[in-house]
């Protein structure tokens, strides 16, 4: 069958697409662009900052994409790109991007006539750009380099701090120290500069989903009011913006998934209809299933019916995910995003500098390793209060002991070994203070831990610790009428975009709680007991300093029973000591469902500790919380297992 056939494509859709005004522009020798109405194969080579270089070989001589795209910014990301480009002007980029990703295959991207988007510019686009065209130099290629600024907020710092601006997480007052700020912008300019001929777009801060659905409106000429399939186009960058994680990735049935060190990168291919296919190229490791990428969907999501983006309100509830026969390493065909209009607003992510932090890491071995461990960090911390008491300095702002291998982050449900526990531990003990000078006399007190506290501490993971600035998070929301978006191409500005604000609502701005469907109490009982992992997948994430936890039945019948247990008051008693209460009476954790997938979707507030870079934790961005989920016992009910046999 037919890719074409497979995405469902009918004739009438396909005469209204063709008899759109021509958004292909024309390709250099590696052929044509497929003509509007035809199917668009977009190819993600990166989900983050560091992801495997392996990808993009594999993608451009395996994948027969049109575009291939790159997605390196999370928090954190700009929070570590700000620091670099406070040390230099010409930094401030992911210079993996160009050294790693593209420099060595520039030529066959060149000759094969795929074109390149990515957010690798960081908060210093036009010197990534300008890195790229001294490698296109050198290569002797011809590319035509867009860049889209207007993310970059800073010139307006001293106009926000008066204006009442709260977090819209948190309710802080706007910071003093404010370090950056940026924008989250669409996908329209990335449209636009491809429109203009751009054979490689690269941008700061835009929505991750943005760098496909831009190649998405400038392939199809999808209207600003065509909304659902404009969530069709987000739905098809959300699942494959974090690479291999739809395609086998940190799969809860990881065991299944095979050849991890091949592991194959996504390929969505889209119709004008917003329906697609999901796939990967032939002869790679993974897996694509049902299970991998309705996981993925619901990776750092909030409400899946008000999933907010600069160009569409998402409705992503009722998505079904449809396992297709017949195609190395699975494929599925995914349809069902709904839209509606986007707010007038962008969200803003800010950042502000709030003291200085350092984490030590130490093995320790030997009988009653946790034991020791505990009080060798505890030890230290009282060795270096007391220095500052003597220097004058106050106290810690925030400090973290855990003992890896003793089961810490599982708090109540943690399992308690016999004979002394583990004979194998490592010692995590991160800390936060406001002077810089502090966290130095901490760092250079970690190694006589080694000589003159407990036995069998072999050592300090990479070193004496590196001490670092804290830079935390501060999100707002900011009118999309007060930012000018520019384009350049090779360096030269050629546009200024004003933002059509024709369909847009601030509906979206507020926040309606979620309607939960009844407590199904007339659903049988019975004796059996099962671990979650028996009836379902989970995946969590992150945003800010909240987490979430996606929870999908591996059956629909087992549904109803996820629905009746899995309760927010039920996840809430769960992780209690994990979340941080700011007020009496506060509900930290909020369910939304996904019948679409047959799946739910749980948001944990102040879940950890302060998040990205600012949280002291092991775990800072909730990637171990929907495993720990996992050991939820589900208890009370029918022989569920014989009711799929």
């Amino acid at each position: 069958m037919s890719c074409a056939a497979l995405l469902g494509l009918r004739g009438p859709r396909l005469l209204r697409a063709a008899a759109r005004t021509p958004r292909w522009s024309r390709r250099r020798s590696g052929g044509c662009e497929p003509p509007a109405g035809g199917a668009v194969r977009i190819g993600c080579a990166s989900g983050f900052w560091g992801d495997t270089a392996a990808a993009v070989p594999q993608l451009l001589y395996g994948g027969k994409l049109d575009f291939l795209v790159f997605d390196y910014l999370s928090e954190i990301t700009m929070s570590l790109l700000t620091a670099a480009k406070a040390r230099s002007p010409v930094l401030g980029y992911t210079p993996d991007f160009v050294s790693a990703a593209m420099a060595p295959y520039i030529k066959d991207i060149h000759r094969k006539g795929v074109r390149v988007i990515s957010n690798a510019g960081g908060i210093n686009p036009l010197a990534c750009a300008a890195a790229l065209q001294e490698v296109a130099k050198k290569a002797d290629v011809d590319l035509k380099i867009a860049v889209v600024t207007g993310d970059d907020l800073m010139s307006e710092k001293e106009n926000l701090k008066g204006a009442g601006i709260t977090d819209l997480e948190s309710g802080k007052q706007f910071p003093e120290s404010i370090h950056s700020m940026n924008v989250y912008l669409g996908a329209r300019p990335i449209s636009r500069a491809l429109d203009l001929g751009a054979d490689i777009v690269v941008t700061g801060r835009c929505v991750d989903s943005g760098i496909v659905l831009g190649p998405l409106i400038h392939s199809f000429g999808w209207n600003r009011d065509e909304f659902d399939l404009l969530a069709a186009g987000s739905l098809a960058g959300h699942l494959i913006e974090c690479g291999a994680q739809c395609t086998g990735g940190i799969f809860t049935d990881w065991h299944a998934v095979p050849d991890w060190h091949n592991i194959g990168f996504p390929i969505v291919e889209c119709s004008s209809e917003g329906d697609f296919i999901l796939s990967k190229p032939p002869d790679t490791g993974g897996l694509i299933s049902f299970g991998t990428v309705a996981e993925q969907l619901v990776y750092e999501l909030g409400n899946p019916q008000r999933y907010l983006l600069p160009d569409v309100t998402c409705d992503f509830s009722e998505v079904s995910i449809t396992e297709i026969p017949g195609f190395d390493g699975g494929a599925v065909k995914v349809h069902g995003a709904k839209g509606s209009p986007p707010s007038t607003f962008y969200k803003v992510n800010a950042t502000y500098l709030d003291g200085f932090r350092a984490t030590a890491v130490c093995p320790v071995g030997g009988p009653k390793a946790v034991q020791k461990g505990k009080r060798t960090a505890e030890s230290i911390l009282q060795r270096t209060r007391l220095i500052f008491s003597q220097l004058g300095y106050e106290d810690y702002s925030a400090v973290n002991i855990q003992v890896l291998g003793s089961e810490d982050t599982y708090g109540p449900h943690a399992r308690r070994s016999i004979d002394g526990g583990p004979r194998e531990a490592v010692i995590w003990l991160a800390v936060h203070h406001k002077r810089k000078e502090a966290v130095e006399i901490f760092s250079r007190e970690i190694a006589p831990a080694g000589t003159g506290m407990a036995p069998g501490l072999t050592g300090i993971v990479g070193g004496r610790p590196r001490v670092s600035p804290v830079l935390k998070p501060f999100f707002f929301y900011y009118p999309k009428s007060n930012v000018e978006i520019s384009l350049f191409l090779n360096g030269q500005h050629v546009e200024t975009l004003e933002e059509d604000l024709t369909f847009t609502s601030d509906e979206v701005v507020s926040f309606d709680p979620p309607k939960i469907s009844s407590e199904l109490k007339d659903l049988p009982s019975g004796p059996h007991t099962y671990r979650l992992e028996d009836l379902a997948y989970a995946r969590s994430g992150d945003k800010g300093n909240s987490a979430n936890i996606g929870v999908i039945a591996r059956h629909p019948l087992y549904y109803p029973y996820l629905k009746k247990t899995l309760t927010a008051q039920a996840l809430e008693n769960y992780f209690q000591h994990l979340l941080e209460r700011e007020k009496p009476e506060e509900e930290l954790v909020t369910r939304y469902e996904l019948p679409g997938i047959h799946g739910l979707n749980f948001v944990l507030k102040n879940s950890l500790g302060g998040g990205g870079i600012a949280s002291l934790r092991s775990d800072p961005q909730g990637k171990a919380l929907g495993q720990m989920l996992l050991d939820f016992q589900i208890k009370n009910v029918p022989d569920l297992k014989s009711l799929i046999e």
